[in-house]
């Protein structure tokens, strides 16, 4: 099986793009294109279907994913084991266009001369991430184990940075135009946050948030996408959802949506970042500094029970 071909599909399921996956690997999307036909043809199937979007994968791309990662980050090793330090640091979040995704862009733009390669395992519990980086297919993950004492004893968790929660409402929504809220205001409304995955970090995140603001979180349906959630809040008078004040969303100018600052107070979704105790990448050291750069959020800040301590 030709690794560069499960590399490709790799990229382009990740990105959801071939030619951003092109643009990544440094060949053209017809190269891209035809190391994935070749692997769909090997495999006897169709790993991809294509969209007006980009690509999304089939089901049994689905299954494949994940084996397919494990063949990418097995090649890897292989010639990280011969060229040793040569392997960029390889760090997962949860999105490319997430918190974590902009703050390490930063970096980058801080230190362009890092070998970085950011990634999304596209797994809810946080135990997969961790086992990712105790296996080395990552060198760190952004994610926390809510429960620290189930950590393994190879793997510790820092305190990465807190992002402060804006809340998005379409133009009709009741809120839209207000500057700031408190989480007082919200009560009441619908916070709409699909797809909350059972055992997540998220999942108890929005448990705590709703036991001690009394707030009306609700998670109904399945998670289409930010397109789709963005389409909704733009038509609704009644349903909002939050967002981390760093995350990025895109929209049509006709949708007019609006990200309000919640305060007094600030709600923050803390962030961790998990890696190895011993030989951590030497590039890590770095990242952290920068987290630690960060500016800090104001005094009056809910955070729920399990965030850590600063690194």
């Amino acid at each position: 099986m030709d690794t560069e071909g499960v590399r490709s599909f790799v990229r382009a399921a990740e990105l959801g793009q071939l030619q951003h996956a092109a643009d990544e690997l440094g060949v053209t999307q017809q190269a891209v294109s035809k190391r994935i036909a070749a692997l769909e043809r090997e495999l006897g199937v169709r790993l991809f279907t294509r969209t007006a979007r980009g690509v999304e994968l089939t089901l049994d791309g689905q299954a494949f994913l994940a084996h397919a990662r494990a063949i990418v980050a097995g090649a890897d090793r292989a010639v990280a084991a011969i060229r040793p330090g040569s392997r960029a640091l390889r760090i997962d979040v949860l999105g490319l266009r997430s918190a974590q995704a902009v703050v390490l862009h930063d970096f980058w733009r801080a230190h362009p001369e890092t070998a970085l390669d950011v990634v999304t395992l596209r797994v809810d519990d946080p135990r997969a991430a961790v086992a990712a980086v105790q296996a080395g297919d990552v060198d760190a993950s952004f994610r926390s184990v809510t429960d620290p004492a189930v950590l393994p004893r190879d793997v510790r968790m820092v305190h990465a940075f807190d992002s402060p929660l804006e809340l998005l409402v379409g133009p009709r929504h009741p809120l839209a135009s207000a500057r700031t809220l408190t989480p007082v205001q919200l009560r009441g409304h619908r916070i709409w946050v699909p797809g909350i995955a059972p055992r997540s970090e998220w999942a108890d995140f929005y448990d705590q948030l709703v036991t001690h603001f009394d707030l009306r979180v609700d998670a109904a349906g399945p998670h289409f996408g930010d397109e789709v959630l963005l389409d909704v809040l733009a038509d609704s008078a009644d349903v909002a959802t939050l967002v981390g004040s760093r995350d990025r969303y895109l929209w049509p100018t006709n949708h007019d949506l609006r990200r309000i600052p919640i305060q007094d107070p600030t709600l923050a979704y803390p962030l961790s970042l998990v890696l190895p105790r011993a030989n951590p990448h030497p590039g890590l050291r770095a990242v952290i500094d920068h987290l630690r750069s960060l500016a800090p959020l104001p005094v009056d800040t809910w955070r729920p029970s399990w965030a850590t301590t600063p690194a």
